[in-house]
């Protein structure tokens, strides 16, 4: 029994050496993360050794604070790389973040947190994933984002086509790509080559672990009909409230009360409806607001609320979704079924901004349904990237060596 009991506690422990990391969705006091190349960035962070990135968020509070961070790297595949902290990092981490500001004006009191990497105690000495951890006073973790760092070692080649299956053919976009080394040969590519695709930003339904299908000369060639394939989706939705004492793009009404209340126009389900072009920032967001100089700490908080037309899900919930939120599915931004009324309904404390969202499923099996409700088309405008990782042979962690991207406006057929 002792030898059964310490046989499944090492099996234990190689399983959470080796599970992929997760980030850490932030408390309900923590609002408005944006982490990227730029200031008030939204999209995917990533940056090229030795280049800044910008991590910047609100805490509802008038406390003032103190909040520290950590950084960790990362396989390919989000599992715990082999190198130790002085590997990867020169100088400290888990050091304090200094740089914040109070709002100012605001209904809302909350202060405005910036960070940024590189650092004069913190700067990256190689390429790869990592994790960015913050905690608090109490070393207990707030929220984690993940990030990525590259070298410029290869040329990536993006190219959206649709389906080859004629089944998905309306419903679906392929992504064809191809990886040329710059000045050297790549070592067994077959092994030594990772690939991540990513839709719209979005880590949390990407694509790893495609392998070349073709090597011609010192290109690898991905062409797959199935394995690369991501469903179309439809445009997002969106609303902008920069001036939260009158009506603006997809606000029905508003309302004074402890704070503004900003009431969007009743949304329908889009899945029995044929697509409509209606540009958007592929569920982006970008913080305005109307006659102030410094929207960061100028901009209010508004509660904004949420309604669908729709019958019930029985088997499924339906959440609000979005790059405001990260793309995640937390009790914050799920939706509530209104017998009376017939419709869902969520209400969210949002910054004042341009927002792009849309209404996804989640089943009973915590699979997510991003097309349910507002539909899947081939037509649809999306943005996507290609990430190429390489651990030559003898190394020990995977470099970051190229970057494409494409959008399905280009679609070659």
């Amino acid at each position: 029994m002792r030898y059964l009991k310490l046989f499944s506690i090492f099996i234990c422990f190689q399983w959470g050496l080796h599970s992929q990391v997760e980030e850490t969705p932030p408390p309900q006091d923590i609002k408005t993360i944006t982490f990227g190349t730029t200031p008030d960035a939204s999209g995917l962070p990533i940056a090229n050794l030795y280049d800044r990135l910008y991590l910047e968020f609100d805490v509802l509070n008038n406390l003032e604070e103190d909040f520290y961070y950590t950084i960790e790297h990362f396989n390919h595949d989000w599992t715990p790389s082999q190198l130790m902290k002085q590997e990867y990092l020169d100088g400290l981490d888990n050091l304090r973040i200094v740089n914040y500001e109070n709002s100012f004006n605001t209904y809302q009191i909350y202060s405005h947190y910036r960070l940024q990497i590189p650092n004069q105690q913190t700067r990256l000495k190689v390429s790869g994933n990592y994790l960015i951890k913050i905690f608090d006073d109490y070393d207990e973790l707030v929220f984690s984002r993940k990030f990525m760092i590259m070298e410029p070692l290869a040329n990536v080649g993006v190219q959206i086509r649709r389906s080859r299956d004629v089944s998905l053919i309306n419903s679906s976009q392929s992504v064809d790509f191809n990886v040329v080394p710059k000045g050297f040969n790549f070592n067994n590519p077959m092994e030594t080559i990772k690939t991540t695709v990513v839709q719209n930003n979005n880590l949390k339904t990407a694509i790893s672990g495609l392998k070349p299908q073709y090597i011609l000369g010192n290109k690898l060639v991905f062409r797959y009909t199935n394995a690369s394939l991501f469903w179309g989706g439809n445009e997002y939705l969106f609303f902008e409230n920069k001036d939260v004492r009158g009506t603006n793009l997809g606000v029905q009404f508003i309302d004074l009360q402890e704070l503004y209340h900003s009431y969007l126009y009743t949304d329908v389900e889009r899945f029995r409806q044929k697509y409509t072009y209606n540009p958007d920032i592929n569920g982006g967001f970008k913080v305005t607001v109307l006659d102030r100089q410094n929207p960061s700490i100028e901009a209010d908080y508004t509660f904004v609320h949420f309604s669908l037309l729709s019958d019930e899900f029985l088997q499924a919930s339906v959440y609000v979704f979005g790059g405001f939120n990260n793309f995640s599915a937390t009790e914050n931004n799920r939706m509530t079924y209104n017998e009376r009324k017939g419709v869902y309904e969520c209400t969210m404390l949002m910054k004042q901004g341009f927002y792009n969202y849309k209404y996804v499923l989640i089943n009973n099996e915590g699979i997510l349904q991003e097309g349910a409700i507002s539909g899947n088309f081939d037509v649809t405008e999306n943005n996507y990237k290609v990430v190429v990782y390489y651990r030559d042979l003898g190394a020990r962690y995977d470099k970051l060596i190229g970057m494409g991207e494409a959008n399905s406006t280009q679609m070659t057929n």
